[in-house]
């Protein structure tokens, strides 16, 4: 009955962790097509060395440290969970202890990680809740996303915590040769919970064992389909957010606008050859996140909402609106909103929001394109393209800009320079020095 009831879960729990992540793939393939400049062996090169070898986290060496242990602790404990699964579904214990001492090794291993991925999430928690740090008390993480983190890291302690308790009463039970509970699998950490659980009946200990197998794989099951409306999505999203991100194409290179170049560029080359319709129906930039590349929109479901883009912003530092984290933050919650109309709908009806229902033109505009947040995201997140995107849109589209950036661009219609000044006039500095 219980292999049964176990079964009945992972499949529940799986099914909905699939039908959830095709949800979010959709989202995200209503961007833009991509064409990519660099080779897949280039890209995988820098998925290798920024999401599995966490190459920008430990540029800041305290979370770096810390982040590393929770993500090898997410990536290795996993082969415990995997024996965890199988011994759910048919009803075993300890399946991989045919291997033997290597066996015993990897429990003790695990048992380590474990701790240390314990301490590194209550020093998370403490960094968010008691010395609140600056980009962790930020405005942007007011309501959910505050809550999001925190149940986050209170699960992980769950989660070590169970596997813990679970470990040391099995380690009981073996002692005591209870049958099932075979002898295997070394003890370092667990066994200090040993002297707590010694004295319980061996009827309860296996009552306290099963329990915190069940909390540990129920709990998990949980984080599973958690994921999917959580910023720790990008567990998930690193991998191909960092494949796709291009390491050779420089930061700082916008991409030129083919339709303005097809109508601006033959008043000055007459053997220029359009290679755009100048009477077909064209956007310009973004106004929604239709107008945004897929690539654009997989960057908004990977954010990790760490706040080192917005830390390193010059414009945020210095008491402007701007908030690069807030940036990516809105483009998923329209994503997701515009995906729940799709969902009710069939298709996208418009509901008369966008993408600067979310985002401000204050917020736009305050950006002064350093790059900063680019060069300091760990995924290789690039808020400035969408804001030149957004900017696009502005200008070419809705003739929007701030007054002082279109008096200049007022003077290079008329005065061929950002100046107010006529070409006769520009050298009049120079007639009394």
């Amino acid at each position: 009955m219980a292999s049964i009831i176990f079964i009945v879960l992972l499949i529940t729990a799986i099914g909905l962790f699939t039908f959830n992540a095709k949800k979010i793939r959709r989202n995200i393939l209503l961007g833009k097509d991509v064409t990519f400049e660099s080779s897949p062996e280039e890209r995988l090169s820098n998925m290798i060395r920024v999401a599995l070898g966490q190459s920008k986290m430990i540029t800041r060496p305290v979370a770096g440290i810390l982040h590393i242990f929770v993500y090898a602790g997410f990536i290795l404990i996993n082969i415990e969970v995997l024996e965890i699964i199988l011994d759910g579904i048919f009803g075993t214990h300890r399946m991989f202890a045919v291997f033997g001492s290597f066996y015993d090794f990897l429990i003790g291993f695990f048992e380590i990680l474990a701790l240390l991925v314990f301490v590194s999430v209550v020093i998370f928690w403490i960094r968010r809740n008691v010395l609140k740090l600056k980009r962790f008390a930020h405005p942007d993480l007011i309501g959910f996303p505050f809550k999001d983190a925190n149940f986050i890291l209170i699960m992980e302690m769950i989660l070590m915590t169970a596997l813990m308790l679970s470990n040391a009463s099995d380690k009981i039970l073996q002692t005591r040769q209870i049958e099932h509970y075979i002898s295997a699998g070394a003890f370092p950490v667990s066994s200090f919970f040993i002297p707590l659980l010694q004295n319980f009946s061996t009827e309860k200990l296996i009552l306290i064992e099963r329990t915190f197998w069940w909390i540990h794989i129920i709990g998990i099951l949980v984080f599973l389909n958690y994921l999917p409306i959580s910023k720790h999505l990008h567990i998930i999203l690193a991998f191909p957010n960092t494949y796709f991100y291009e390491p050779n194409k420089p930061l700082g290179k916008f991409r030129t606008l083919k339709e303005v170049t097809d109508v601006v560029a033959p008043n000055f080359d007459p053997n220029y050859i359009p290679s755009t319709d100048p009477n077909s129906e064209m956007t310009f930039g973004a106004k929604d996140v239709f107008d945004l590349s897929w690539k654009q929109l997989l960057e908004a479901y990977t954010c990790t909402e760490c706040g080192r883009c917005t830390s390193v912003c010059p414009q945020n530092t210095t008491g402007k609106k701007l908030s690069p984290r807030k940036i990516m933050m809105s483009v998923r919650d329209r994503l997701e909103e515009v995906g729940k109309n799709i969902d009710v709908n069939k298709k996208f009806v418009d509901d008369g929001k966008n993408l600067f229902s979310y985002i401000s033109e204050e917020e736009i505009w305050a950006c002064n394109t350093c790059n900063a947040c680019a060069e300091e995201c760990p995924v290789n997140i690039n808020p400035l393209a969408i804001i030149m995107e957004l900017r696009y849109n502005l200008i070419l589209e809705q003739s929007k800009a701030p007054s002082s950036l279109n008096a200049m661009l007022s003077n290079i219609e008329n005065n061929g320079a950002p100046w107010q000044f006529s070409n006769a006039d520009r050298l009049k500095w120079t007639e009394n020095t």
